[in-house]
């Protein structure tokens, strides 16, 4: 059962900083690209979590204390190619550990229909993954959600800023589904818990 009590503005250090990645503007809604921003917006509804703009952070951010656990949601203002910024402004003031920062994100490795948790790693290509490694670090937690790959490499950038068709945008709901099932655990960082209920066939 989740306990949660909301909070308004970071002072003390977080326990967990959760950060979709997208792109902003009314252009890129519902887009491939914006898997990440979509299931934040989808945990703060549900829980009830209000993100409103922080200047500080450069984005838009809701808190919340769930389980005894600080929690912080963000929704950075950048577009995804550029989204270190955001997540250095947390590492430096808001947590004590990059490991402490949870970031949700889009994957072309992966089809619609699935998602994946992973501490650490590379970028694999995806150009927001690799800002934030060039600025922050690698040590942050990844939950990623398939988006499919396009026909050939050459139609990757087109890709990513698409809309899924019907099918795709099904798979990204049942994946978000999938999430939610293990919500409790992402939330209270149990990591191994949380990947073996997403990760099981």
């Amino acid at each position: 059962m989740l306990q949660i009590i909301l909070k308004n503005n970071p002072n003390n250090l977080l326990d967990l900083c959760i950060i979709g990645l997208g792109n902003p503007g009314d252009k890129h809604l519902k887009t491939r690209h914006n898997a990440g921003y979509d299931y934040l917006e989808k945990l703060c509804n549900d829980l009830g979590i209000v993100l409103t703009p922080n200047k500080k952070l450069d984005g838009h951010y809701g808190e919340a204390v769930i389980n005894d656990l600080k929690i912080g949601f963000l929704k950075p203002n950048e577009y995804i190619n550029n989204s270190g910024k955001s997540v250095l402004l947390v590492k430096k003031y808001h947590v004590k550990n990059l490991s402490d920062i949870l970031v949700i994100h889009d994957d072309m490795d992966l089809e619609p229909g699935e998602v994946k948790l992973k501490e650490g790693g590379g970028h694999g290509g995806h150009n927001g993954l690799k800002d934030i490694i060039a600025k922050a670090g690698k040590d942050f937690v990844r939950l990623r959600f398939g988006i499919g790959h396009p026909p050939t490499k050459q139609e990757t950038n087109a890709w990513v800023i698409k809309k899924p068709n019907p099918q795709e945008k099904q798979g990204l709901e049942e994946s978000f589904a999938k999430a939610d099932s293990a919500r409790g655990s992402i939330l209270e960082k149990k990591w191994l818990i949380a990947m073996n209920e997403l990760h099981k066939k």
